[in-house]
């Protein structure tokens, strides 16, 4: 199963990610006395938080390191997403439990999203691990170390209403040189009831924007081509001096309230060559303003990752979407007519969410066929403790309809991305090379400003350059062509 879905090439998105995807910290060798291990798992906004871990900890005396071994202070970050995402991080601390039996003075830390629901039970009753640090409470890691050191446990999951690690600059663990992410919010204020995300990464709020921007023009001065915009939900990103920073309010009664369009736009203005990318958008809240923006500049790229969960309204409803089929397929349609069919779309499905039926789910795949996706993650619903569908539904559908009902989302998936593809054929596409494709080191990859894998010979070309390739053939998850 997660072969055929890597084979049609799946988005990690925010709200129903691949939790089972792991990113490593990246060596750092600047004479510092500690070496610091991160593995991050799930969605961009952990790989985004590892980042801001790094750079903390990196004016505590610690370096970063690829080798679990020769770890002073290792730390998983978590997502708890899913029930497979939670048993993968257990697994791992059973290993990493074992190199510590030869390495006594190694530190475990667990961070994130399973650091906040399971606490007590990873520090006190399993005793798993040494520290526990919550989403919001990265700042406190040094005091937490420092605990560890002197023989205590450490913990602190408190959530704030107002963290957003706004002066923080990340360390680039992994980096590519080329694209980076950028957190512009944190939390989220949806409910959707078979999510845990409210509950382990708190209430929603937004960066300020000239924090936003000033690191999208620092990252370009570096070299840096591309950057993604991370939010839970971007289309609510709502800033101003009022309401996001009282303390400084000057003009009372000039207040200036910026929202996610204009944003994007103040971003797309830092430099005509540095794309501009985002993630994750919600159904019920994108705008005609942000549509006609990513129209506007041609580095905002023509993509959006529009989670629609199921095709049924029933079923939407009793997710606590705020949104029916019919306004997702509006959407869609405004999407298509402002950006043209050219734009990349794609999508987050659950299959078996509680009490769905057969003909239910049969509307989830009419969906998939009238919306065309370019990609879409999938996966059958995992109950997860404490959401609102835990307290509220039965999980009712046995596992083997949940199976064979994600068989075939992901089948006609594979159909639309190898379909989605074949248009792309004969095309030229701008694409911006991001390094060596695992294929070969005689081609390049990068992706067009639909999100798609673009492969091609190296030649005289290198990572970071813009290129237009002719795609001259294609499968369901990579374009193939040559540089014109």
């Amino acid at each position: 199963m997660e072969n055929l879905i890597e084979d049609i090439g799946v988005l990690a998105g925010l709200e129903g990610e691949a939790c089972e995807t792991v990113k490593v910290s990246a060596n750092q060798n600047t004479g510092k006395t500690r070496k610091l291990y991160i593995e991050s798992y799930g969605c961009q906004m952990n790989f985004s938080d590892s980042e801001i871990v790094a750079s903390i900890l990196q004016k505590e005396g610690f370096d970063t390191t690829s080798n679990v071994d020769e770890a002073d202070l290792v730390f998983l970050n978590t997502c708890s997403i899913r029930e497979k995402a939670e048993q993968t991080v257990r697994n791992r601390l059973t290993q990493i439990n074992g190199i510590k039996k030869k390495k006594p003075e190694m530190m475990v830390g667990v961070l994130g999203c399973m650091a906040e629901r399971l606490k007590t039970k990873l520090l006190e009753e399993e005793k798993i691990v040494d520290l526990v640090a919550g989403p919001d409470a990265y700042r406190d890691l040094p005091k937490l170390i420092a605990q560890v050191d002197e023989g205590s446990k450490a913990v602190n999951t408190f959530l704030s209403r107002e963290e957003t690690y706004a002066d923080v600059t990340p360390v680039r663990l992994n980096s590519n040189g080329v694209t980076a992410f950028i957190s512009i919010m944190r939390g989220c204020d949806n409910m959707c009831s078979f999510c845990v995300v409210p509950f382990t990464r708190g209430r929603e709020r937004s960066r300020d924007p000239q924090s936003i921007v000033a690191e999208a023009k620092d990252l370009f001065a570096k070299g840096y081509r591309e950057v993604t915009l991370l939010g839970q939900n971007v289309d609510s990103y709502k800033w101003s001096e009022e309401e996001n920073n009282k303390a400084r309010l000057e003009k009372i009664n000039q207040v200036e309230v910026v929202n996610f369009a204009n944003l994007l736009e103040r971003v797309a203005l830092v430099h005509p060559d540095l794309r501009v990318r985002f993630s994750t958008s919600h159904p019920k809240d994108i705008t005609d303003e942000v549509l006609y923006t990513m129209a506007k500049y041609e580095n905002i790229c023509k993509y959006i990752h529009l989670p629609v969960q199921s095709g049924n309204s029933r079923v939407l409803e009793l997710m606590n979407r705020g949104y029916s089929r019919e306004w997702y397929l509006q959407r869609v349609e405004k999407i298509r007519e402002i950006l043209g069919n050219e734009c990349g779309i794609s999508s987050d499905m659950i299959a078996g969410f509680c009490t769905e039926t057969e003909e239910e789910h049969k509307e989830t795949v009419s969906l998939m066929e009238a919306v065309q996706y370019d990609f879409s993650y999938m996966f059958f619903y995992s109950e997860r403790p404490g959401t609102l569908a835990a307290k509220k539904f039965a999980d009712d559908i046995p596992l083997d309809i949940k199976k064979k009902r994600l068989e075939e989302i992901i089948q006609k998936q594979s159909e639309l991305s190898l379909k989605r593809n074949q248009l792309d054929v004969g095309k030229v596409h701008k694409v911006l090379i991001e390094g060596t494709s695992r294929r070969s080191d005689q081609q390049l990859q990068g992706r067009n400003s639909a999100n798609k894998v673009v492969i091609f010979p190296k030649g005289n070309k290198t990572k970071g350059e813009y290129v237009n390739v002719l795609v001259e053939s294609c499968t369901g998850a990579t374009l193939m062509g040559r540089v014109v």
